[in-house]
């Protein structure tokens, strides 16, 4: 059956995912676009409603076959469910998993966010980390929500890549340095030479005004990016993603 109308409780049930409340009160979240809602397939992501717009019958083939209840829509309906200004044709709603602290951190590489507020830094850092091979993402209270409608845009589908847990970032700072992982931060006070990460490293990425707290930062090895230009420091997505470059590259040989 076609949906023509906004009002349609489906379409406004998926469409409060927009707020954070909704995505915990209902453990989903939405995703939009053809390239993210084939990642969240093949990544084995479980579906619960998708939303198509008319002649696309492959894709609502594929969404049926992982377990996706799918309704066709007029092209008014996919504009109101969507934050974007001129939105692709399929949109779907998708469990949000659960990624429960591990008492054993995977060797690798880790990076963990203190505090990082922006969801499109957080977006970014993520895309990156899982492009390096990280073994996954800590974030610490105060963070953006991953499984926000800009953070998971510009992630492009690698929050289903990687495990990424949320936490006491300095409850766990402590128990990764127990299990052996090497903790280095970028830090204004840090020195000119990036540490050795050897085999387990976390990388401590910190909020965009204020940096590492300092309670985390004692923990770290802290070093500092060199500037050559007039700039007196860097975008937070920008840093994490020269120091996750260059450790994942220490790390690989």
């Amino acid at each position: 059956m076609l949906i023509e109308s906004t009002r349609n409780e489906t379409v406004k049930r998926a469409r409060a995912l927009s707020q954070r409340k909704s995505r915990l009160e209902q453990g989903v979240h939405l995703i939009e676009g053809e390239k993210l809602v084939r990642e969240a397939a093949i990544s084995g992501a479980c579906f619960r409603d998708a939303f198509i717009e008319e002649g696309h019958d492959a894709m609502k083939a594929l969404l049926e076959e992982h377990g996706a209840s799918v309704h066709i829509v007029k092209r008014s309906v996919m504009e109101s469910l969507t934050q974007t200004g001129t939105p692709q044709w399929v949109a779907a709603t998708v469990e949000t998993p659960e990624q429960p602290i591990p008492m054993q951190y995977p060797a690798g590489l880790i990076v963990a966010l203190d505090c990082v507020q922006d969801p499109g830094n957080l977006g970014t850092i993520l895309r990156t980390a899982d492009a390096m091979g990280a073994a996954g993402l800590f974030l610490g209270e105060g963070c953006a929500d991953p499984y926000a409608p800009k953070p998971l845009r510009a992630s492009m589908g690698s929050v289903y890549h990687i495990p990424v847990w949320q936490g006491d970032l300095q409850k766990e700072v402590g128990r990764l340095a127990e299990q052996g992982f090497k903790l280095v931060c970028g830090h204004l006070k840090g020195g000119s030479e990036l540490p050795e990460p050897g085999e387990k490293c976390v990388l401590v990425i910190g909020n965009e005004g204020n940096g590492v707290s300092d309670a985390i930062a004692d923990q770290c090895e802290k070093y500092r990016l060199p500037m050559y230009g007039r700039a007196e420091s860097l975008n937070a997505s920008v840093a994490a993603g020269i120091l996750i470059y260059e450790l994942a590259r220490k790390m690989r040989g």
